[in-house]
This record gives C-alpha cells, sequence and structure tokens, in this order.
C-alpha cells in the first residue's frame, strides 16, 4: 500500500465513497480479508471432494502459474517510520501501555526479516510452496508415474526475482523428493521475464505509462483514499499506541502515513510467524482493531483492483499485457495435443502483478467485475478481494485429460475445481471439465 499524498479534490467520487465501508460492515467481514494480498496461502478445496475425471480419461500434462510463497516486507520503510515516531513519543513519556509494547515488539519484526533478507521467503513461504507441490502429486499419481517411465520432461521457469526463483527451486525439490524418478527429468529453473514479469517487460510498457501519469487513476485513488472515513480510522490505530497530545501533534497525512505503516507491518506478520519468538505468532492484530485493520485493507484493495485488477470498465489496460501468459497456457496443451511437446509438465512461478491481470483476462471469481467510471469500487458493490484473488502462494493449474482423439482440461484456482468464464461451456451441466476444442472457441484461438 503506498504513501498518501495530498488529495486532489474530487467531489463526486467523495460522494460515492461515504458507503464505502459501513462502520458496522468492517466487522463483518472476514478476517482473512483484512490483509489483502498479503494473506497467507491456504488450499480452498480438498481433493478428495474433486469431481471424478470422465471415464476412459487418464492424465497426460499439468501446468501452472503460481505466486511465490510467504514473504518479508520489501524493505524496512513501515517500520522505520513506526520506530521513528516511537523514540520521539517515549522520549517524550507519550506512550500508551499498548504502545509501550509495541517498538520492541516491531524492532524484533524488522529484526527477523533482515536476518531472511528482506523480499525473500519466510519459512512459512517455503513450507506453502513445498505443500502445494506435494498435493499436485498426490492429486495426480498415474500422470507423474507416467512421466517418470516415459521419460517425459518437467520444465520449470520463472521471473528471475529471488523469491519466485527460490519458490521454483523448492516446489521442483519437492516433486523430486516425493518420487526421485523425476529428478533427473526435471530441468533447471530458467528466467522468462516477458512471460512471468511482464508488467516490468516490453510488453508492459504501456501499463507502466498508465500507473505513471494517468490522471483519472490518480484522482480515483486519492479520492479513495483522502475521505474522513481514513482519517478517523487513522487518528484511532495511532491512539492505540500514542497519546492524544502526542498525535494531535502530526499533521493529517503524517497521522495516515503513519497508521498506513502500522496496518502494513500487521498484514505481513502472518507470513513471518515462524520467525516469531516460539513460533507463536506476533501478535500484530493487538495494536490495531478489526474495524481499522478492515478499512486499511480495503484501501489496499482498491489500489491493487484498479492499478492490477478488473479496474475501470471502459479500459483494459490493467490486464490486456496478461495474454502472453493465457497464451503459453494454451501453447503448451496445443503442443501436447499436436504431440509435437516432449513435457509431461510446465511450472511457472511468478508474482501478485501477473496473477492478478491473469485472473482479471481470466474472468476468474471475484474479477469478473470492472468498475464504472465514476463509480468508485467498493467492498458493498464489488467482490475483488486480494485475499481471494491473489494471496501469497495463490495458483492457477490446467490439468490435461486424454481418451483417443479427445482432450479434457480442468481448471484449479488456489486448488479448488473452478469453472472457466461465461461462454464456455463445460462437457455436460455442472461438470469442470471442458474439451480443449470448446475452450480454444470460447477464448477465440479457434
Amino acid at each position: 500500500m503506498k504513501r498518501v499524498t495530498p488529495a486532489i479534490p474530487v467531489v463526486a467520487l467523495c460522494t460515492l465513497l461515504a458507503a464505502a465501508l459501513p462502520s458496522q460492515a468492517a466487522d463483518r467481514l472476514a478476517h482473512r480479508d483484512t490483509y489483502g494480498t498479503k494473506a497467507t496461502y491456504e488450499a480452498e478445496q480438498s481433493a478428495r471432494t474433486y469431481q471424478r475425471v470422465p471415464a476412459g480419461f487418464t492424465p497426460v500434462f499439468t501446468e501452472n502459474v503460481s505466486r511465490h510463497g510467504s514473504r518479508s516486507a520489501t524493505d524496512s520503510e513501515d517500520g522505520d517510520l513506526i520506530l521513528a515516531l516511537w523514540n520521539k513519543a517515549q522520549a517524550a513519556d507519550q506512550l500508551t501501555r499498548k504502545g509501550a509494547e509495541f517498538g520492541p515488539k516491531v524492532q524484533a519484526l524488522l529484526d527477523a526479516m533482515a536476518t531472511i533478507g528482506y523480499g525473500n521467503l519466510s519459512a512459512r513461504g517455503k513450507q506453502e510452496i513445498q505443500d502445494t507441490a506435494d498435493r499436485m502429486a498426490d492429486r495426480l499419481p498415474s500422470l507423474f508415474k507416467s512421466i517418470a517411465a516415459n521419460g517425459e520432461k518437467i520444465d520449470v521457469v520463472s521471473s528471475g526475482q529471488g523469491r519466485a526463483v527460490d519458490s521454483a527451486n523448492l516446489y521442483a525439490g519437492a516433486l523430486a523428493t516425493a518420487d526421485p524418478d523425476l529428478k533427473p527429468l526435471i530441468g533447471a529453473t530458467r528466467t522468462d521475464k516477458d512471460l512471468l514479469y511482464f508488467h516490468k517487460a516490453a510488453g508492459g510498457a504501456a501499463y507502466r505509462d498508465y500507473i505513471a501519469g494517468d490522471q483519472r487513476l490518480a484522482s480515483t485513488l486519492e479520492s479513495i483514499t483522502d475521505q474522513p472515513k481514513t482519517h478517523k480510522a487513522a487518528y484511532s490505530v495511532l491512539r492505540r499506541l500514542f497519546t492524544a497530545d502526542f498525535v494531535d501533534t502530526l499533521s493529517s497525512d503524517d497521522q495516515v502515513a503513519a497508521a498506513t505503516a502500522v496496518y502494513n507491518l500487521y498484514a505481513i506478520a502472518p507470513a513471518m510467524s515462524e520467525e516469531s519468538p516460539d513460533g507463536k505468532g506476533w501478535g500484530m492484530e493487538r495494536y490495531i482493531s478489526t474495524s481499522n485493520a478492515a478499512w486499511f485493507g480495503y484501501l489496499s484493495d482498491a489500489e491493487d483492483f484498479y492499478e492490477k485488477g478488473p479496474g475501470f470498465s471502459d479500459s483494459d489496460i490493467t490486464y490486456k499485457m496478461a495474454d502472453v501468459l493465457l497464451d503459453d497456457f494454451f501453447k503448451q496443451v496445443e503442443a501436447k495435443k499436436a504431440g509435437t511437446s516432449t513435457l509431461g509438465a510446465e511450472l511457472r512461478f511468478t508474482h501478485a502483478e501477473e496473477i492478478i491481470p491473469l485472473a482479471a483476462l481470466m474472468g476468474l471469481p471475484g474479477s469478473t467485475e470492472a468498475a464504472t467510471p465514476g463509480v468508485p469500487y467498493t467492498y458493498a458493490n464489488n467482490p475483488w478481494r486480494g485475499a481471494d484473488v491473489a494471496p501469497l502462494g495463490s495458483n492457477i493449474q490446467w490439468d490435461v485429460f486424454r481418451k483417443g482423439d479427445q482432450y479434457l482440461v480442468r481448471m484449479l484456482y488456489n486448488e479448488k475445481e473452478t469453472s472457466f468464464k461465461a461462454g464456455c461451456t463445460p462437457i455436460s451441466k455442472g461438470s469442470k471439465f471442458y474439451d480443449l476444442d470448446e475452450l480454444e472457441r470460447c477464448f477465440g484461438r479457434s
């Protein structure tokens, strides 16, 4: 979540935003939602409840794209900001009882993150990735047995960023541990930034211009942030830590920036749970109420929605560039069907900046509704939630099954059987299996 800058007044948007998150609604939100895209990973369905594979079909290929696992914060900025305030308040004897606890806890969290390296996988993140790989192997035992028997290759590719490379290597290593016969068939992790870091590659040039200079985007986000609810929540957050006299010395913008930093530390703490004292967690929820965490979580979600997700209904600039990744999914399956592929699995590792636009492009659950210009995204009018769309470790997987000349595809989204977008017809009503020819028609590839 970005730092707050002085707002550009947009009266119409502010009026509409007054109902963005009613005070009672914040408390009704699922606690997980308050973490936004920093939510830690949970498989959303047990394989025991998956639909049966249609009779006569056998798995012949699988492919995925996965966000890296839980990690530390990318830098110490939030902790440094809060500790500077905390030291000043301590010197002036203006800490509350909870505030007195908070400074040492923040310092310990920063020390833990510095130890593993800012932006690197945490112990929890490593386990998330390995567990996800183990579940893939458990879901498709006959596929991996066939891969080993036939000497098919497993291609592993990442964005080239450290946490994505580490996730790729851990995932591949878990598969090799599950079946040592796979080890010589798993290729060394290679880098493809055009495919898996497209927001920073040549294909993302127009997108970067949008982020840097689109006035409608800037006005919308500033109007969402700069409203009375934000300033009230910020004051409330800081009053848990500092006396009223101390908080009152801060400007309104500084209060919001400081409260945002508290929220960001709260949001990242679960990802670092294994590094906490005795692995019991950091207890950051003690220093921010659920309703205030929900509000700042909404602000973070709004930023991701407009910058990476469905965005404005009259523009596809935030997700059009993900077509390179969707195209690769189809190319891999089509090559398998054509008999030109020697792969048994294609494993890709990337970031939220790629998962979120891909979800919007594919019309995955929660990512189907863009915002009408002039009617800002709120929790009340849109189902998009960062914790559902792209939590840490989130993944999209296509499993391919064959019977004779017919190929079926089943999609898993965070390990939940998921229908393809509206307009794609499964092999039977209610089925999660789709004929490849039908998917090619539905996505305009025929």
